[in-house]
């Protein structure tokens, strides 16, 4: 038995999370936008899933979620286990309590699609804690004064966050600033706030920045017309085109799955 052969032969046995990211490889290569280099896209999601022992197990559970939840990272065009898409394990009491993998846009991969939508020059969010220094007054100020010590010892807590954007016109956006309550209030109607994998926890920063770019989408363009019209052209070349090999069709998903991965946060369910 050659070499080759041998290869061959373990890559067919090997099924696992991302021997599957890397049989479908054409099919997610398919699916990202034009401007996303296919195979560094693949490279980022095989190293996220290799490179943690709970998602690998949770991904395992149920291989075809997990290749559900890298479509919708696909589609979006953003880059699986970073910051603009998490992979993150829950329970499921669907599969009898065991971890799954769940896929959420994090602040970064909002960030991502309201660039994408070509109408703005920057888009600035910040936290803001307690020694720094914040001034915003609305009608008067264009755009909040923040001012930052940054060789200070330490800037304290968490007290507010704010998000704009400069629009290609130079015009400024509405701004968003939400304090502390506000930002409670939002974490207190999360399911997950409780769960050892919900960002809120792991990485609540990242969750304040999020809280305020999700609301600055309301007020400024987005990439949801320029999403569908990826995905209208993706059908037609789907359509005219024979299936490139014997594997099994990946799960579907559609529009409603990427609105629940922007919106959605980490629930883990009650077994």
């Amino acid at each position: 038995m050659t070499e080759n052969t041998i290869t061959s032969a373990i890559a067919v046995r090997d099924t696992g999370p991302a021997a599957q990211i890397e049989a479908y490889r054409d099919e997610y290569a398919a699916l990202v936008p034009s401007h996303i280099n296919a195979d560094q896209w693949v490279r980022l999601a095989v190293g996220a899933i290799r490179g943690n022992q709970d998602l690998e197990q949770a991904a395992r559970n149920d291989v075809g979620v997990f290749l559900r939840e890298l479509k919708t990272a696909a589609r979006l065009g953003l880059e699986p286990g970073t910051e603009q898409f998490y992979l993150t394990p829950r329970k499921s009491k669907a599969h009898g309590g065991r971890k799954i993998i769940k896929g959420i846009v994090g602040y970064q991969g909002i960030v991502e699609l309201i660039y994408r939508a070509g109408a703005v020059s920057s888009v600035i969010v910040e936290v803001v804690r307690t020694d720094d220094t914040f001034r915003y007054v609305i009608g008067r100020d264009g755009k909040p004064v923040h001012e930052i010590d940054w060789f200070g010892p330490d800037r304290g807590d968490m007290v507010g966050v704010y998000a704009y954007a400069v629009m290609k016109d130079g015009a400024t956006s509405k701004v968003v600033v939400l304090n502390r309550q506000q930002v409670a209030a939002i974490r207190a109607k999360s399911d997950s706030k409780n769960s050892e994998y919900s960002p809120w926890n792991t990485n609540p920063e990242s969750m304040w920045l999020k809280s305020a770019v999700r609301q600055l989408m309301k007020w400024v363009p987005t990439s949801a017309e320029y999403k569908r019209e990826q995905l209208r052209a993706q059908a037609e070349v789907a359509a005219e085109q024979p299936p490139a090999s014997e594997l099994p069709p990946m799960p579907t998903v559609d529009l409603a799955d990427e609105d629940e991965a922007i919106d959605g946060e980490i629930v883990d369910e009650e077994a």
